[in-house]
């Protein structure tokens, strides 16, 4: 009676324990389905190529399905959710559909399921990105299957260096990518392969330690322990290989030492190529090569093995580790996975609910409603930006000063270079908005503002002069006004572009920012991509338009302003230009004198201030003498001086190339302070004022013309009925499985609570 009670109990447990690995099963299928956010204890293989990973599994399970060998022959990671079922004599295989994840699992042979993997494998290798972080999920019963769920990672890469290598290397930092997210995961278990005779050297465990730094969840395994021992001298070297010191291992490993391994090498089939006929004679070798590693040790060491280092060897040993570890994870988290499905029933409830409400507003009346609230809602939106707001995170759409100017383009002068960023206020902040629209403007006049006249050769003042229509004389007031329009437009116009561009660019940047409010808030028309791409476009062209009309205003300053000369606009310094021209109108060097020192902006040519004119000279001493004739003749003298040098002497004196310098520097001056109010003040007014009072307008008059012209153009309402039919459909599933799994594991929990599971001897 009590062996038939115990032999119950056995049974009962084991039911148990096969009915719960069967809720994680599918939990972990549907959280790779539908990306709910929770995950199934595995046991993820981690080791670099040529470790023996993909070996390893397949030993692990008792059969052999991979592409195994030397190079990368994993580029996908494979889920293998495997159960221990003692009926069944043949793995039963079943691979879960990729185009048609709520389907069922398609049963397959194991040729097909390899065939399958390796031509994953083919393709993609001849991909641009050879490796796929998307899993193939595979589910396998089978009487020497242990319980659990193993996926099996694409192999680390040890590039060499240099340039030649540059191809692997990229492929090794994809590969590491990858299982470095995969690791993310907290509730896996990592099973760290290392190939080597020396535990100081961690090819691996260098990876591993990155994401699991005191190595609490991860499991040491030495593999191909049959090539190793061979290596020992010493006993004593065996010793330490056995049982490293725990510095060595540089943390808490889960056993609290590594496991052993070997994997008989050759393939199961029937070819004359394969060494083993069966999957059974396959088993049967690895438990002969467990053997053999224990008795070779026991050799080298001259000693029996304890029995606690006999349980770090051999495959057998890590299954029934990895097993039992795995069955208390499942146990331990099972009060914990019922509040989590019951979170993700109600959000799929909720999701449904939603999806039967917007179906039932697929009429007419409603999308036009709904259209013109999203409209209103938009320019909300849009105004809070500009006027400033700190509900957008700065760090995610905010941009500093170089940020702009990398995106947006720079203001860069003539001379090709750019105004130093530390100069100009919140250059460092990461600013979005109205914010970001006043930095550039006052980027804008402090490089404006402190530009100066380009240099200006004799040559040019020469060209200048031509010829008058009626004489050959000389008009040097129409040279610098010739020299000054020429230089201010080439100066100046570069600027204007680059304004219209980095302020269309900022008003541009409103949108997707605008979205994410709107997302926030709750407000968000998801699902009508067709309407969205159309505000969207709507408010972009009307940005390009106003900007563009905007910047044709501007430019028509410039040129008005460029074409004519009026001296009114250039009087500021009027009084410093004639004290300038009256310190040198009596002095005149030699025509063989060299060129002028250039002048820098707002200060006239070095000259000597302090010397008096000839004339005045002259008048205080005739004012003594009150020798009037002598005065007169000194005055019509300095008059001939004066026409010859200016009018009737094309020789250009250096008094005349300062004249034109001081007229030009007066007119260029002039110009740059009308452009810079100018364009400011446009801009202001023509494109940034219109996003507040104009827009509205337009964007209404834009949709409400589409609303007549035909509604299905603006709301796709076909597709997008079709599009939530699907959606509706898929949500529906979604929920039924939930809700089957949700009442799988609250049994298993009940179950749980009255009678402890009894583990499997698998």
């Amino acid at each position: 009676m009590a062996a038939g009670a115990a032999m119950e109990d056995e049974d009962y447990g084991r039911a148990e324990q096969w009915r719960l690995y069967e809720a994680y099963n599918e939990l972990h299928g549907l959280a790779q389905e539908f990306e709910t956010p929770f995950d199934a204890p595995a046991v993820l293989v981690v080791g670099h190529q040529t470790d023996g990973k993909s070996a390893l599994v397949e030993a692990l399970m008792g059969f052999q399905f991979n592409h195994v060998g030397g190079g990368t022959k994993t580029r996908r990671p494979i889920t293998l959710h495997m159960k221990y079922d003692p009926n069944c004599e043949l793995p039963l295989c079943s691979l879960l559909s990729e185009s048609d994840p709520s389907s069922l699992a398609r049963l397959m042979s194991l040729q097909e399921i390899q065939a399958y993997i390796e031509a994953e494998n083919m393709r993609l290798e001849r991909e641009p990105c050879q490796f796929s972080a998307k899993e193939i999920i595979v589910k396998v019963e089978y009487k020497y299957c242990p319980n659990l769920t193993i996926i099996d990672t694409p192999g680390l890469i040890a590039p060499a260096p240099g340039r030649k290598n540059r191809a692997l290397q990229s492929q090794a930092r994809a590969v590491e990518s990858l299982v470095r997210a995969k690791m993310q995961h907290k509730e896996f278990i990592i099973l760290c392969l290392e190939d080597c005779s020396d535990w100081s050297n961690a090819t691996t465990r260098r990876v591993v330690m990155q994401i699991d730094p005191e190595l609490s969840r991860t499991v040491v395994v030495s593999t191909k322990l049959d090539t190793k021992i061979p290596q020992f001298a010493r006993s004593s070297d065996v010793e330490v290989f056995l049982s490293p010191p725990a510095c060595t291992l540089d943390g808490f490993i889960l056993g609290d030492s590594p496991f052993f391994t070997s994997v008989p090498s050759g393939r199961v089939g029937p070819g004359h190529e394969s060494v083993y006929q069966s999957n059974d004679e396959f088993k049967k070798a690895i438990s002969l090569r467990e053997m053999e590693d224990i008795a070779s040790l026991e050799e080298k060491l001259g000693r029996k093995l304890t029995k606690q280092e006999r349980s770090r060897i051999g495959v057998s040993k890590l299954r029934l580790f990895l097993e039992e570890l795995l069955q208390k994870r499942y146990m331990d988290n099972v009060p914990l996975i019922i509040p989590l499905l019951e979170k993700e029933h109600r959000s799929a409830t909720r999701k449904l609910n939603e999806i039967n409400q917007e179906l039932s507003t697929l009429d007419e009346a409603k999308l036009k409603e709904k259209g013109r609230t999203f409209d209103d809602l938009f320019l909300t939106k849009l105004s809070l930006l500009l006027k400033g707001t700190v509900v957008a995170p700065p760090d995610k759409f905010g941009e500093t000063l170089q940020e702009e100017r990398t995106n947006g383009g720079a203001f860069v002068g003539i001379d090709g270079l750019q105004f130093p960023q530390k100069l100009i206020p919140n250059a460092g902040m990461r600013l979005y908005g109205g914010a970001q629209y006043h930095r550039a403007m006052a980027e804008f006049r402090f490089v404006v503002g402190g530009m100066k006249c380009p240099p200006i050769s004799r040559e040019e003042i020469v060209n200048a002069c031509g010829v008058e229509d009626i004489h050959d004389g000389t008009n040097y007031s129409r040279t610098a006004c010739v020299i000054a329009v020429a230089k201010a437009r080439d100066t100046f116009e570069p600027f204007l572009h680059q304004l219209g561009s980095r302020l269309l660019y900022i008003l541009k940047r409103l949108l997707p920012i605008s979205v994410y409010l709107l997302q926030k808030d709750g407000e968000y028309l998801s699902g009508h991509e067709v309407f969205l791409r159309r505000v969207a476009s709507a408010y972009n062209n009307f940005a390009e338009s106003t900007e563009r009309a905007c910047r044709e205003k501007c430019m028509e300053d410039l040129v008005s302003t460029t074409r004519y000369v009026t001296w009114s606009l250039h009087n500021k310094n009027r009084a410093g230009l004639r004290q300038f021209l009256d310190s040198f109108g009596g002095t005149e060097q030699s025509p063989g004198s060299g060129p002028l020192e250039s002048t820098t902006v707002g200060s006239v040519p070095n000259e000597k201030p302090e010397v008096k004119p000839r004339g005045d000279v002259k008048l205080s001493h005739l004012a003594s003498s009150n020798d009037s004739n002598t005065f007169i003749h000194t005055t019509e003298t300095r008059l001939a001086d004066l026409l010859d040098n200016t009018l009737w002497n094309r020789r250009l004196a250096p008094s005349s190339e300062r004249i034109v310098y001081a007229l030009v520097q007066q007119i260029f001056h002039g110009i740059r302070e009308y452009f810079l109010t100018s364009a400011e003040l446009k801009f202001n007014c023509f494109l940034l004022m219109p996003v507040i009072d104009k827009l509205p307008t337009l964007l209404r008059e834009d949709l409400e013309s589409a609303f007549e012209d035909d509604l299905d153009t603006v709301f796709d309402i076909t597709n997008l009925r079709h599009s939530l039919g699907q959606k509706k459909r898929d949500t529906e599933v979604e929920l039924k499985r939930i809700k089957r799994l949700k009442e799988k594991f609250r049994q298993v929990h009940n179950q749980l609570c009255l009678k402890p599971m009894i583990p499997s001897s698998a």
